[in-house]
Formats: structure tokens, sequence, C-alpha cells
């Protein structure tokens, strides 16, 4: 569903198919990569905190506010995905 709404909005399939291994690549800007680096902190939180490498990356780069944006997508996100797996919600092709 993301990836067809992404494409739809014009984001570049090269970038999708390596957004795993973002950090990897050269296909995102300095921003892009401080953000994902937060999201996936955020994403590990049950692994504890996110630390104070991975926040001190992030704020070198974006503003508070894009802080704030990625932190609220990020939980937002990962709340719908908690719930979708707790009730079994069957996951289309």
């Amino acid at each position: 569903m993301h990836t067809h709404d992404a494409l739809k909005k014009g984001e570049n399939p090269d970038r999708i198919a390596v957004l795993p291994a973002w950090a990897e690549t050269g296909y995102f800007s300095d921003t892009d990569r401080a953000a994902l680096r937060l999201t996936e902190a955020i994403t590990r939180v049950p692994d504890g905190h996110v630390g104070d490498e991975d926040f001190n990356a992030a704020a070198a780069i974006l503003t508070a506010d894009q802080i704030s944006a990625v932190a609220w997508l990020a939980t937002v996100m990962n709340a719908f995905n908690r719930v979708a797996i707790t009730s079994r919600y069957p996951v289309g092709s």
C-alpha cells in the first residue's frame, strides 16, 4: 500500500527498492538518512530508549520540528503495525 502510494506521488522506484539498505546507498540525502536512522531507533525502542548517538545524529541535521514529526510518524506507524499484528489482520498482497 505505502509503496504504491509513494510511486503514485513520484517517488523514485530505485530508492524504494534499496530502502532496506538505506545506510549503504547514495540514494538518500543527509536529511533522509537522519530521519531514517531516527525512525529505526524509535522502532527498536523495545531494545531500550533511543540512544544518544542516534538522537544526536538526527539533531545535527534535523530541526526540532522535523525530529518531532519523525517521532510522531514512526510512533503512529508502529502503533498501527502492532494493532494489526495483535488482531491478526490479514495483509493483502
